[in-house]
């Protein structure tokens, strides 16, 4: 009975440990992540300014940040945008960051 306890400790703590921090991406690696993509694009002509909003993940227990659209155009004062651009990071599925680029006027 002894044994059976600790297999089920053991493979319940490596179950729990094997979480792995993942990222929206077109592409992925399961090393090393490191990918732009195109998310949308408008009509207005102009791209003067570029708005940044980001989150991150850690082993795909805890993660934070705005990485909406609304609050990049934010972070730069983007009234009118242009196109949308993301980039996603992951390391070893430990640590993953998704960023996206708002870039008008």
């Amino acid at each position: 009975m002894k044994k059976l306890k600790t297999f089920a400790f053991i493979a319940g703590a490596a179950l729990f440990m094997s979480s792995c921090a993942t990222v929206s991406s077109p592409l992925s690696g399961v090393i090393f992540t490191d990918v732009k993509s195109p998310i949308a694009a408008t009509g207005n002509a102009n791209s003067t300014k570029v708005g940044k909003a980001e989150a991150t993940s850690i082993l795909g227990i805890a993660a934070t940040g705005d990485a909406s659209i609304e609050a990049a155009a934010k972070s730069a004062g983007i009234t009118k945008i242009h196109h949308v651009d993301a980039h996603s990071t992951s390391i070893l599925g430990v640590y993953a960051t998704y960023t996206v680029y708002v870039y008008g006027e």
